[in-house]
């Protein structure tokens, strides 16, 4: 927790007034140390994708030891998969489990009793059908390349998310740092406010022309750094 009030400001383009007003209202996650607010930053993250508040495009591309990650190499990885079965939460986990591309070492069993164990402290479901299993604590695995597996279900389900909506989409999100987690769930939150990659996602488009979008966004992220 190495943010404070004037980076969560920066972070989410309000004023620190703005960053004092929403923790006094106990809306923003926030905690207390040596008489300074300190953030997490996934925690921030998740909660301005629920909100719908944005975030810089300049600190989506920040990163002291190279570039961050690309959501379009991430989910070329990961996959992008259609009419997952699945009744309920934890069915529903397991065939997400199934279909990520993961190595042959990683036990899939245990990864779903993970996501399992952090649904039972809330749910990861952000609002407008989509959740993001796992997002405040990164998923880091002994794997190539960061990858996210987004998962459009057959029947939505109730997953408890915060605006009481059923959830249809999940992007899992699974990592080799906690680094490249966080920079993943960056461009989520910037992709999914609006515009080309989150109408695709809405529409369940075909994973050409999500994966087409996802590279569009990369670019103005880039380009919006220089």
């Amino acid at each position: 927790m190495k943010l404070g009030v004037r980076d969560a400001a920066r972070l989410l383009e309000v004023s620190e007034k703005t960053i004092y007003r929403w923790i006094s209202q106990q809306r923003l996650p926030a905690y207390r140390v040596a008489d300074q607010y300190r953030f997490n930053r996934a925690e921030l993250l998740e909660w301005a994708t629920r909100e719908q508040i944005p975030v810089s495009p300049q600190i989506l591309a920040e990163d002291d030891d190279g570039p961050a990650p690309s959501l379009f190499d991430a989910l070329k990885s990961g996959g992008v998969f259609y009419r997952l079965g699945g009744g309920d939460k934890p069915s529903v986990l397991r065939s997400v489990v199934e279909v990520m591309p993961l190595p042959d070492e990683v036990d899939r069993e245990f990864l779903l009793q993970v996501l399992l164990a952090r649904e039972s402290m809330g749910s990861t479901g952000i609002g407008d059908g989509i959740a993001i299993p796992h997002v405040r604590n990164p998923i880091v695995l002994h794997i190539p390349r960061p990858m996210v597996s987004l998962c459009f279900l057959e029947t939505p389900i109730e997953f408890g998310a915060i605006d009481g909506r059923p959830v249809h989409t999940l992007f899992a999100i699974v990592s080799p740092t906690v680094k490249a987690h966080l920079g993943l769930l960056s461009r989520l939150a910037f992709a999914l406010r609006s515009g080309p990659f989150a109408e695709a996602v809405r529409g369940q488009a075909m994973r050409e022309e999500i994966l087409k979008r996802a590279g569009e966004l990369d670019a103005r992220v880039v380009a919006k750094s220089n």
